[in-house]
C-alpha cells in the first residue's frame, strides 16, 4: 500500500526559519528611520579615525591649558576684569571650554576636501545615502571629538581648583551645548569648503574668521564692557550662546539657557542646511 503523498509546504512556512533568514535579504530601512540610520553610520566612521590616530586629541589639550595656566592664573591675580565676584580664571574656564571645541570644528572642512581628492567623497555620493545624513553624520562626529576635548579642558580645570560642578544633568547639559556648537561650526566650515574648493585658502579664512569669533564672544571678558558696535557682532556670533550656557551649567551664573540653546539648535540645523546645498560643488 503507498504512503500518502506528503502535504505541500505553505508559503509561510518557507518563510520562516533560519534557512529563511540565509536566503532572503534584509529589508532595508525606510521612511523615519531611513535619515537617523545613515547619521549614525556616517558618524561612527568618522570616529573610527581616532583609532588610528589619537595624536590630535593630545596635541589640542596643551592650547588649552596654557590659557588656562597662563592667562587665567595672572587675570585671576590682576583683577582687571568684572566677572562678578568669581575668580577669573573660574570665569574664563567655560570660554577655553568653547573655544577649544570651536577649533578643532572650524578646520573640519579641510578634510571633507581631503576626501574629494581621495575620491572618497565621489564615492559617497553615489550611494543611497542622503547628503544631509552624510553631513550630519560629519557635523555630530565633529561634535563628539569636541565633547572629548571638551572633558580634557574641565579635567585640566578641576586640577587647577576651578569651582564646576558635577552635576550629572548639568554635565549632560555642557555635552548637549558642545555637540550642537560644534556641528555649527563644522558645518560653517563645510560650507566655506564648498564654495573655495581649496585646502589652502579654506586654511587661510579659517586661521582669519577663528580668532575674530574668540574675542567677539563673552569667553573672555563680559558683554557689558565692549565697545557698542562689539556687543551687536556678540549677541549674533553662536560662540556667546555657547560659553554663556557652560557658565550658568558648570559655575551656576545667571545665564539663558532657553535661549542659548534655541540659539545654537536653529544655528546647527542652518548649518546642516548651507553645508549640504554645497557639497556637490566639491565632487565637480
Amino acid at each position: 500500500m503507498s504512503e500518502a503523498p506528503a502535504a505541500p509546504r505553505t508559503a509561510s512556512a518557507e518563510r520562516t526559519g533560519p534557512v529563511s533568514l540565509l536566503l532572503t535579504p534584509p529589508q532595508p530601512r525606510s521612511g523615519w528611520r531611513l535619515l537617523p540610520a545613515r547619521v549614525v553610520a556616517m558618524c561612527a566612521v568618522e570616529l573610527q579615525k581616532l583609532r588610528h590616530d589619537r595624536t590630535e586629541l593630545y596635541t589640542r589639550a596643551i592650547q588649552p591649558a596654557l590659557w588656562l595656566l597662563i592667562f587665567g592664573q595672572t587675570f585671576t591675580r590682576i583683577r582687571a576684569i568684572p566677572t562678578g565676584g568669581i575668580p577669573y580664571i573660574d570665569y574664563l574656564a567655560p570660554g577655553i571650554i568653547a573655544q577649544s571645541a570651536m577649533f578643532i570644528a572650524i578646520f573640519y572642512g579641510i578634510q571633507i576636501i581631503w576626501e574629494r581628492d581621495a575620491g572618497v567623497l565621489n564615492k559617497l555620493l553615489v550611494t543611497p545615502t542622503p547628503r544631509s545624513a552624510l553631513i550630519t553624520g560629519k557635523a555630530f562626529a565633529a561634535g563628539v571629538k569636541s565633547l572629548i576635548q571638551a572633558v580634557v579642558v574641565i579635567v585640566i580645570a578641576a586640577v587647577l581648583g576651578v569651582s564646576l560642578t558635577w552635576n550629572p544633568l548639568k554635565l549632560l547639559g555642557v555635552g548637549l551645548a558642545v555637540v550642537l556648537a560644534s556641528a555649527f561650526f563644522s558645518c560653517l566650515s563645510m560650507s566655506i569648503a564648498g564654495i573655495v574648493l581649496s585646502r589652502d585658502r579654506l586654511m587661510g579664512i579659517g586661521q582669519a574668521i577663528t580668532m575674530p569669533l574668540f574675542f567677539a564672544s563673552n569667553a573672555l571678558y563680559p558683554v557689558a564692557i565692549m565697545p557698542g558696535w562689539l556687543q551687536v557682532v556678540s549677541k549674533v556670533n553662536p560662540l556667546s550662546y555657547q560659553v554663556d550656557a557652560l557658565r550658568g551649567l558648570l559655575l551656576g551664573t545667571p545665564a539663558h539657557l532657553g535661549l542659548d540653546f534655541a540659539v545654537l539648535a536653529v544655528a546647527a540645523a542652518l548649518g546642516i542646511t548651507a553645508a549640504s546645498s554645497l557639497l556637490g560643488r566639491l565632487a565637480r
